[in-house]
Parts: structure tokens; C-alpha cells; sequence
């Protein structure tokens, strides 16, 4: 029976309270309850360790991040709170450690000594810290803002800003008290280049710059920060996703090196980042190290004794999936050669070792994100961690701490050697939640694709399932496209979710899928519509051999994304398994994607080039022309602040079900982008899209 709104709400009404409930299979409230662990720290002697923990506030539908800090020379001795903050990091000497809160209004540098209770504020800018990075002495700090490249200072952009913002509320209030701006009440915003709208946000004229500021004996900021990147029309780090791994310092203090995309007219179809490397005093314009290549060079790190520059690169420019290779630049003479030759996967941002023999890195790799080891003078590549998925690590001396998850398991901190032996777990974050809640196992399998190759999948039986009877199934389509279903503890598409409400789940790492090598990743690029769907027939097919609890006459696809795509692709061309559709912000028509989405490259890539130019690339595998074919019941879901697949997609897609008669429902987020984060909005999301599940594959 269809769930009513009456009936959803009551639900929603008992989040908090149902996941602490006894004993019960994983649901949407245990999801959105748990405690996230993050950026874990390591202090430079390794006795301490310091992480972010984001807890959820269910009633103010909201996350709140703090600091913690751990002594791991106390075995047994709780995580201790600092206060509300993310992004630690401990000073050289390890006696202090520094973290951004927004405590006083807005984001700013804060402090506390080591074994300290009393935080101090470190820096009262006018304008909020994105993130930052300290000297190797601890004299100095790198802070990136986002200011108004044609200002000349900080306190420029603030006026700018404060100016905008009267001119809005008297805009809005119809106020002529508040000063010449109340005088105009006009709202439009002129621009003349993309990007207009980048992932969740309008652009609003501001890039993220960097600027270096010292640090006085009193352990506060001195004076106005230098901006170190003037000239440079481009976000450092990056945006939305990129942090202070784009940025670093040479061993002496004496040079920075970042990352960037230069803004302007082709900002929006270009993969070209570069490094760059400034003198620390400002006394030099940045200069451009990898010009050379036109493809992504990013995460630069120099090496202990300050002659070799460390950095990312890929080889195909305009294609955000290439292989990241780890790249080695000689200081002195330029010389630049890639370390990691043999090695068939796609590296992360790069920590070194003391004597700057080794190197450390993250990379998806058969269904894990592991951390790996890559010796600097051979190439060769060790597992260190390789059991589900590494969020973040630190490197110090000997010792590494490592936030693990799995399908079962939030992350939690881990302590290993260099060697990757000793595996301690020193966290149970959410050992008191977890403990009343019943998962059910993982099982891989393997088959034969596309082409004959081996392609990975996983099954889940239901939480509650008993040998010899047959179960619904959720059959999962990842996104990316060139993404993958790891071991992890996923707060979007958690497949135990599904396992905990009655459901198998089925999911393929079907081509295009990363860590199986890049040949395996390219695969897909201008073929969306057959080698991945090819790999999804013959993986469904493979599990229903192999799993006889899967009840073929029983099953759901569920997509978002380019897994939203694929759904909407299967609903006209592959539709005869399914009794029902879910589709999350998925692309509907290929065509109008390209002029609507944000990010050109990634549709030139994956289509051939630009749609005016390759219109048959568009068309070969665009879901609006099989609209005629459509016939399974689906639930549509879209978002307003999606800008990288924009709304009209799903909204088209709804139209699309609506006019051909065909058993429908539109989900609408106003609030959300293209994923739903908020606490009560995801129950929701879970609520709407299981009622829609069990209406279509209970016994009829």
C-alpha cells in the first residue's frame, strides 16, 4: 500500500527516538544519527591525535562539527572535546593545536594548547577562512579567502560585500533608511563569462585567493595578511570540493606551491589546472611550473630536503577521470619524470616520510579505497591499509593514523606502522549505536562483461533473511559515471539501508567504474548507453544464478545521477525486470544537458566533443527518445539547487510519465543540490523512496 503523508510523518516525527530503539535491522534514522569522524591529525611526536566529528542536530535539521583530541598514550581513554570547529592541525612543535570555528560569527583561526581547555582566538579577519595551512617553522599561516580579485585588499571586498547586502534588505523591505543603496531596488546580476552557476551556488564575482599572515609571540595573527596570488583569476584550492592539499610549503618556509584553474572564458570546458610556486614574501608574481601540459597537474609536495617538487597529473586534457599519476620535478633543473609507471591506478593527495624515501596515497582499488605506499626511487606500490575505505590519514615518523570505514562501520581512527603492520583500532565512535543494530554481510561475486571482462559486483541479502525463501530486490546503479560501489559507510546510497527494510540489494561496478584500472574507467566515455548496460544485464543475470534468494520477479532499479541517467535509459530500452524505477537527479535528455549543466568538459568528453559539433554523439544514447518504450512505475526526484544536473531534467522526466499515463511521483527538494544532505530531508528521501519500493514488489 502506498505510504500516505499522514503516515510519513508520523514517521518522521520519531527519528531520533527509532534509532536507539533495541536490537533492529540499520534504517534511515540510525543513517542520519551516526557520528561522522573526519581529518584525523596526528601530533609530530604521535602521542596525540586530533580529529573533526560532525554529530547531527535532528531538530535543527543540521550537522554540527567539533573538534576532539585523543592520548593515545592512554589506552582506554575517551576522545575529549575542545569545542564546535573542524579542520585541526597541530603546530611543528606539537604543542599547540589549530583548528576554524565559527564561534565568533564568522570562520577564524583558533588555538589551544596541547594539553590545554582554554581555545583562543587566533585571527579576527573581516572576511571567513576557507582553510589554511601553517609555516614548516609555525611563524607563518597560509589563509585562503575568497575576496574580489580586483580589490586591493581584504577590508575592499568586506565593503563590497556589506554594500550588497543593504542594497538587499532594502531591496526586500522597500527601507530607504538604510543609505544610497535603499535608492535601488534593481536585482539583476550581469555576467560575462561562465561559469553563472557552479554545483549549489551562484557566482558572485569572489575567488578564493591565498594569503600569508604571521603568527606574533602572543600566538595571534600580526598585522594585515599578505595576499600571496594577486593576479591569479582563479579559486586556491578549488571549488566546490578542493581544501589545503592544494597548497603547501617549501621545507624552508620560503616558497609556496598551489594549484589552480585560471578563470575566464573557457573555465567551464577546460581540465587545466596548473602548479604554481610563489616566494613566500610576496616579493614575486606566481609562477606557472607545469605549463607544458594541458591536462590536470595538482597537489604539489615538496620533498623533505626541498629539491623535488612531488605532484598529480593526467595526460587527457578536458577528462576529470584520467589516471592521476604521481609526478617528481626536480627543483634544480626542471627535470620532471613520473614515479608510479606500473602502477594502474589513480593516486590521492600525496604525505612523504621523514627521509623522504617514501610516499603515501589513497586510491580506489577492487571495491576498497585503500592507502597505499610508493617507493620514490623504484615505483613500487605497497598496500598498507586495503580492507574497505580509507576518508583521510596522517603520516608522521613511523606511525600513520588512518579514518576506516566499511558497509558496517562509520569511520573510526586506526594507528599502523610505516610498514602498514600493527593495525591498532584506537576509536569507537559509535560503538553505542551500533551496537543495537543488525547488519547484514556483503557477499562479491565476479562475471563476465563486456568485451569478456571480469567485473565486480556485490549482493546483500536482507537483514532478517532465512535460507530458502525468496526476497524483493533493490538493484543499485552507482553514479560518476566513473565512480564505484566500495566497502564504505555510504550517508547517501548506504546499501545496508536497503538490506535493513526487507531488500536484497544488488550492485555491479559495471565498466567506466574506477579502481580496476583505466582502461577499465575510459571504457565507457561515449558509450553510456551500451558496454555499462551490457555489464548491468549480464551482473543481474549472474546474481540471480548465483543468489537464488533474489526473486527476479520482485525488483526495483534505483539510480542517481549517471545511475539516474542509466535508469532513465533501462525505463525505454531494458524494462522488462523491473516492477518499479527510482531515479535521483538523473539525465533525462543528453542534449539539453550540455547547455544546462555547469561543468562543459565533462559532457564534451563523455559525448565527443560539443554538442553543436557532435550532435550524433548527443543522440546516440539520449533517454528522451525512448520515451514511446516506457511502461515500469517511477519515482522521480530532483532538486532545486542542483545546478550540475538541472531541475528541468527530472521535471521533464515527470512530464514525460505523467502524459504517457504511466504510474508516477515527483519528489522535490527545494532546499537541496544534487545530493540531500540535510538530516530530516534524507529520513524523508528514505521514507518516500522505500514506500515506493514495497508498493511495487509486495505480493500481489
Amino acid at each position: 500500500m502506498k505510504l500516505s503523508y499522514m503516515a510519513m510523518a508520523a514517521l518522521l516525527l520519531t527519528g531520533p527516538a527509532m534509532a536507539s530503539a533495541a536490537s533492529h535491522p540499520f534504517n534511515a534514522h540510525d543513517l542520519v544519527m551516526m557520528q561522522r569522524l573526519s581529518d584525523p591529525q596526528l601530533s609530530p611526536d604521535g602521542s596525540m591525535a586530533a580529529f573533526s566529528l560532525r554529530q547531527t542536530d535532528y531538530a535543527a535539521n543540521k550537522g554540527a562539527t567539533s573538534i576532539w583530541v585523543l592520548d593515545l598514550n592512554k589506552p582506554g581513554e575517551q576522545p575529549r572535546k575542545i569545542m564546535a570547529g573542524n579542520s585541526p592541525h597541530w603546530s611543528p612543535d606539537g604543542n599547540t593545536l589549530y583548528f576554524l570555528s565559527a564561534k565568533s560569527g564568522s570562520m577564524q583561526l583558533w588555538s589551544v594548547a596541547m594539553h590545554g581547555s582554554n581555545p583562543q582566538q587566533v585571527s579576527k579577519l573581516p572576511l571567513d577562512i576557507n582553510n589554511y595551512r601553517l609555516s614548516p617553522d609555525g611563524r607563518h599561516v597560509l589563509l585562503s579567502m575568497d575576496v574580489f580579485t580586483d580589490c586591493k585588499d581584504i577590508a575592499c571586498t568586506k565593503a563590497r560585500l556589506d554594500e550588497r547586502d543593504a542594497q538587499g534588505r532594502a531591496s526586500a523591505a522597500g527601507d530607504r533608511t538604510l543609505g544610497a543603496a535603499a535608492a535601488n531596488k534593481a536585482t539583476g546580476r550581469l555576467y560575462t563569462h561562465l561559469f553563472v552557476r557552479h554545483w549549489d551556488v551562484w557566482m558572485n564575482g569572489r575567488r578564493s585567493q591565498l594569503f600569508i599572515a604571521a603568527l606574533g609571540t602572543d600566538g595571534k595573527l600580526e598585522g594585515e595578511p599578505l595576499w600571496l596570488t594577486r593576479g591569479i583569476h582563479g579559486d586556491i584550492p578549488s571549488k566546490p570540493e578542493g581544501d589545503a592539499s592544494e597548497y603547501t610549503f617549501s621545507p624552508d618556509g620560503k616558497t609556496v606551491y598551489f594549484d589552480t584553474k585560471v578563470g575566464g572564458s573557457s573555465e567551464a570546458w577546460t581540465t587545466n589546472f596548473n602548479v604554481y610556486s610563489v616566494p613566500a614574501d610576496g616579493s614575486a608574481r606566481p609562477r606557472d611550473l607545469t605549463a607544458k601540459n594541458p591536462a590536470w597537474d595538482g597537489f604539489p609536495l615538496v620533498s623533505p630536503d626541498g629539491k623535488t617538487l612531488y605532484y598529480l597529473a593526467q595526460k587527457t586534457p578536458g577528462f576529470e577521470s584520467d589516471r592521476f599519476a604521481i609526478l617528481a620535478r626536480n627543483l634544480i633543473t626542471g627535470a620532471t619524470h613520473e614515479v608510479d609507471t606500473r602502477w594502474d591506478r589513480s593516486a590521492g593527495a600525496l604525505q612523504i616520510s621523514p627521509d623522504g624515501k617514501t610516499l603515501y596515497t589513497t586510491a580506489d582499488d577492487d571495491g576498497n579505497h585503500a592507502l597505499f605506499a610508493v617507493n620514490v626511487a623504484s615505483g613500487k606500490v605497497s598496500r598498507l591499509l586495503s580492507d574497505g575505505t580509507v576518508y583521510g590519514f596522517d603520516a608522521v615518523g613511523d606511525h600513520i593514523l588512518a579514518a576506516r570505514a566499511d558497509f558496517q562501520h562509520p569511520a573510526d581512527l586506526y594507528m599502523l606502522n610505516a610498514g602498514g603492520t600493527n593495525l591498532k583500532q584506537v576509536t569507537r565512535i559509535n560503538a553505542a549505536q551500533l551496537a543495537d543494530i543488525r547488519f547484514s554481510p556483503a557477499h562479491w561475486f565476479t562475471f563476465k562483461g563486456w568485451h569478456g571482462d571480469t567485473v565486480h559486483g556485490y549482493v546483500i541479502p536482507p537483514v532478517n533473511y532465512v535460507a530458502g525463501r525468496k526476497y524483493p530486490v533493490a538493484f543499485l546503479i552507482h553514479g560518476g559515471p566513473q565512480g564505484a560501489w566500495n566497502d564504505e559507510f555510504h550517508y547517501r546510497w548506504n546499501p545496508e539501508v536497503y538490506a535493513g527494510a526487507g531488500f536484497a540489494v544488488v550492485a555491479v561496478n559495471f565498466h567506466g567504474s574506477t579502481g580496476y584500472g583505466q582502461a577499465f574507467t575510459d571504457a565507457i566515455s561515449q558509450h553510456w548507453g551500451d558496454r555499462p548496460l551490457e555489464d548491468l544485464q549480464k551482473g543481474w543475470a549472474a546474481a540471480l544464478h548465483k543468489y537464488p534468494f533474489l526473486d527476479a520477479h520482485r525488483a526495483c532499479a534505483l539510480g542517481a545521477s549517471y545511475g539516474g541517467y542509466m535508469v532513465y535509459w533501462i525505463a525505454g530500452v531494458w524494462n522488462k525486470p523491473w516492477k518499479c524505477l527510482v531515479d535521483h537527479d538523473g539525465v533525462f535528455d543528453t542534449r539539453m544537458m550540455y547547455y544546462a549543466t555547469d561543468e562543459l568538459w565533462f559532457e564534451e568528453h563523455e559525448n565527443g566533443g560539443p554538442q553543436y559539433l557532435h550532435p550524433a554523439g548527443y543522440e546516440k544514447f539520449n533517454p528522451l527518445d525512448h520515451v514511446k518504450n516506457w511502461r515500469v512505475p517511477m519515482l522521480v526526484v530532483h532538486s532545486n539547487h542542483d545546478y550540475r544536473i538541472p531541475l528541468s531534467q527530472g521535471l521533464g522526466a515527470f512530464t514525460a510519465l505523467q502524459r504517457r499515463g504511466i504510474p508516477s511521483e515527483f519528489l522535490n527538494f527545494p532546499d537541496e543540490s544534487h545530493f540531500v544532505q540535510k538530516p530530516q530531508n534524507s529520513v524523508q528521501w528514505h521514507a518516500i523512496v522505500l514506500a515506493w519500493l514495497k508498493r511495487w514488489t509486495s505480493p500481489q
